[in-house]
């Protein structure tokens, strides 16, 4: 079946689930556990590197810019404060660089100026939802790792069981209290994500911030401590919009590390037709048919996520094809 030939029924869950996207990074999770291997894969003058700092990578003519590793470890030294160096991967895939080549990345706590340490000059630091668009999968994906790993960094400098500074292990993947020898692994919070349709087959989208926001979009949440994702789903729904789920089925995820989600994408049923938000997260909400969210996105009475989200997928998917966008 087609994506553009799927309808949703408008009784019952749905029977398939978003299209898994192949790996187009191999992270060499074995091989990262070998002492030394980071400073290893740098002196072997095959490895390209990216640059992050302050959430913020080095962009080049619309792609990611990596330099030569072995290089750029040299010159950052000294100009760019303190440069953490973590392997990657290798990539799976053809892009700016060739296939199998391996990538390291460096975090500096300081941006050096575009032109300064090795970094080319007509290069700028760019957040991911800026430049997202215009990457490619193997940029997108090195990007979103590079956050996900740097902002745990960034937040797990000690030890929570005794408040000792951590010592980085395994390529960048452990950090090693040296006081009661524990070891730390990165964090990720998983988060559900979810398309409610009503028995009618319309779809409940809603939005924050002020009331008469024009952005709507799928509801979302965190999941708690001791809660299955399904119980979050019925939970976070009843509590952002007043909405009871009768049944909820698994679509798909997407990480977000920014700072350090992962989104877990559900469709929901539900009898209810009345939606009462919050007034705190959700601060509108609304039911669309089909032919009403596309009407009222190309009239500009609305807006929804970009492709760049699971939020976009999972509405496209309730719909049965590709919105079309506004023009602007």
């Amino acid at each position: 079946m087609s994506f553009t030939e799927f309808r949703a029924p408008a009784n019952h869950l749905i029977d398939t689930v978003l299209p898994v996207r192949p790996a187009v990074v191999d992270r060499g999770s074995a091989d990262r556990m070998k002492p030394g291997m980071v400073q290893d894969v740098i002196a072997s003058g095959n490895a390209k590197a990216m640059v992050l700092s302050q959430r913020q990578a080095l962009i080049l003519d619309d792609k990611l810019w990596l330099g030569d590793a072995q290089a750029l470890a040299d010159s950052l030294q000294g100009v760019a404060g303190q440069v953490t160096a973590i392997y990657l991967g290798r990539t799976l895939a053809p892009s700016s660089v060739p296939e199998r080549t391996p990538i390291v990345l460096f975090v500096s706590d300081e941006q050096p100026v575009p032109g300064s340490a090795g970094l080319p000059t007509d290069g700028s630091w760019t957040g991911f939802r800026e430049i997202a668009a215009r990457l490619d999968a193997t940029e997108t994906a090195l990007f979103v790792e590079a956050s996900a790993i740097s902002n745990w960094h960034a937040t797990h400098t000690h030890c929570p069981q005794c408040g000792t500074p951590t010592a980085i292990e395994a390529g960048g993947w452990v950090r090693r209290c040296p006081r009661d020898n524990s070891e730390h692994y990165p964090r990720t919070d998983p988060a559900i994500i979810v398309t409610v349709v009503g028995s009618d087959g319309r779809v409940l989208l809603g939005g924050g911030g002020p009331a008469n926001a024009k952005n709507y979009s799928t509801l979302a949440g965190f999941v708690e401590p001791g809660e299955s994702l399904e119980q979050a789903v019925a939970r976070e729904i009843l509590e952002e919009v007043g909405v009871k789920v009768t049944a909820c089925q698994y679509l798909g995820s997407q990480s977000w590390p920014f700072p350090a989600s992962l989104m877990l994408g559900f469709t929901a049923s539900t009898d209810d037709v009345d939606a009462r938000p919050d007034g705190v997260e959700v601060t509108r909400a609304r039911w669309f048919s089909r032919e009403e969210v596309q009407a009222a996105v190309l009239s500009g009475e609305i807006t929804v996520p970009t492709r760049l989200s699971i939020a976009r997928s999972l509405i496209e998917h309730w719909y049965g094809g590709v919105i079309e966008d506004l023009q602007q």
